[in-house]
């Protein structure tokens, strides 16, 4: 079994010393679903909400949140991000809204903390600006999907997942 990155010999929590990795590029995408009724989506849909574009506060939070990782997940390094990207998609068929983040950077260690904080407080921000309509949504199945770079190379979750 490997023996885990972030404790110390003496069973300590630790940052990892990157010092000696080399820079490579390396991107990181991840999702998350927020489940709500129909009516919900179809006032985003159809943008009638009272608090107006959520998609558009959303992105932003989601923005703003991959570049605040190290300040929110303690042994996180602060990184350099290239680019931040965040994507929405309606799921009519499972009354749902899809959030997708993409996170780039050249570095010494991935972006997978960076892309699944982006959907996590994107996700959050959208709960947030419907709550007064659905309180009952449901935020989950947040995971990284695809990531590429570093020694372990590109890696894809499984589609039939």
């Amino acid at each position: 079994m490997q023996s885990l990155s972030h404790v110390n010999q003496q069973g300590d929590a630790c940052m990892v010393d990157i010092t000696q990795k080399p820079v490579t590029q390396r991107m990181a995408s991840a999702q998350a679903r927020i489940t709500m009724r129909p009516q919900t989506l179809a006032m985003i849909s159809q943008g009638n909400l009272p608090k107006g574009d959520v998609f558009a506060a959303a992105r932003l939070a989601g923005i703003q949140a991959a570049k605040q990782c190290a300040n929110l997940i303690p042994l996180c390094h602060p990184l350099l991000l290239s680019k931040v990207d965040i994507d929405f998609e309606l799921d009519q068929a499972n009354q749902a809204v899809l959030i997708r983040s993409l996170c780039k950077l050249a570095g010494q260690t991935g972006v997978e903390m960076e892309a699944l904080t982006a959907v996590s407080v994107a996700a959050l921000t959208l709960f947030d600006m419907c709550k007064a309509v659905d309180p009952a949504m449901c935020i989950g199945d947040i995971r990284v999907i695809e990531k590429q770079g570093g020694k372990s190379g590109h890696w894809q979750e499984d589609q039939s997942v």
